[in-house]
């Protein structure tokens, strides 16, 4: 493919990390996806950070040399890495206004990269959705790369917090996180009365799981999408009276209030580096599953 050009409005990045997210891996495999990909060829990867190497006609307020993060979503609802626009995985991507939020000195590449797209939905669905909030009971559904950025979240914002997660290796991150508990469903925290479950997983049985546990009156915030249904008891949500949200991306607002957060050094995901040259490789890991932190592409200088 040719390199691309900043027209008007836009600006070119030269990606300096991109990570990969499950959601591409769903792209790849689930002929369903295709209605988000009009124009073929496309390169993946939306979930990227890198130095503005060219700006376009109308975009002075930005220069050559600015450290930038993506936020993937576009007013018209196309985004960075679906649609007409090429993500990360290749070398530069094109950028508007509706994407870049100034990346700080104190954050590198990588997690600059990480917090457009795992750290982004995470705090959307925790943060803007969910309203977690200080001396909340609040459950987290999986701890991969977003339900860790996303219990990690709830704990700073003084909330009490407890996951659910299948693999022992992320379980034993909870004294990290700072969990008041964890184990394998959410279920096994339904004492506690939870005022709020974000479900990262998104599995149909963990939805399911999540409307048993919540305490009365209490709110389940859906984001992920592991499977595309789930059967839930519409009794337990009449009779708890709960609320069930579904939570989507997030806004440039978000992730410069995640960027903020992100500064003082309290939230530091797991990240496994590989070069770009492993995408392939890395996202069959994603595939066969048990992948604990984010795996994320440097690009050389």
């Amino acid at each position: 493919m040719d390199a691309p050009h900043a027209g008007p409005g836009e600006v070119v990045v030269d990606v300096k990390a991109a990570g990969l997210c499950h959601s591409d891996v769903s792209a790849l495999d689930d002929p369903g996806w295709m209605k988000s990909f009009p124009r073929l060829p496309m390169t993946l990867g939306h979930e990227n950070a890198g130095v503005i190497s060219e700006v376009g006609p109308g975009m002075d307020h930005w220069k050559v040399g600015d450290r930038v993060g993506l936020a993937p979503s576009m007013p018209d609802g196309d985004a960075i890495g679906y649609g007409a626009w090429d993500g990360g995985y290749g070398p530069k991507v094109r950028a508007t206004d509706s994407n870049l939020v100034r990346l700080p000195d104190e954050l590198s590449f990588e997690m600059g990269a990480m917090a457009t797209d795992a750290g982004l939905t995470s705090y959307h669905a925790m943060v803007a959705r969910g309203g977690v909030k200080k001396g909340m009971r609040v459950g987290v559904i999986g701890l991969g790369g977003l339900g860790y950025i996303g219990a990690r979240i709830a704990v700073l914002k003084g909330a009490e917090v407890y996951a659910a997660e299948l693999n022992p290796e992320a379980r034993q991150l909870a004294a990290e996180i700072g969990l008041a508990g964890v184990g394998e469903s959410i279920t096994e925290f339904v004492d506690k009365d939870l005022q709020l479950i974000v479900d990262y997983a998104g599995f149909g049985s963990t939805t399911a799981q999540a409307v048993e546990a919540l305490g009365q009156s209490g709110t389940l915030v859906q984001v992920g999408l592991g499977r595309t249904e789930s059967t839930v008891s519409t009794f337990t949500i009449v009779m708890k009276q709960l609320q069930v949200l579904g939570s989507l991306s997030g806004t440039k607002q978000d992730l410069t209030e995640l960027y903020e957060l992100m500064r003082g050094g309290q939230l530091t995901p797991p990240i496994n580096r590989i070069t770009p040259g492993s995408i392939p490789e890395g996202l069959d890991r994603l595939r066969k599953g048990g992948v604990t932190g984010r795996l994320v592409a440097l690009y050389e200088d």
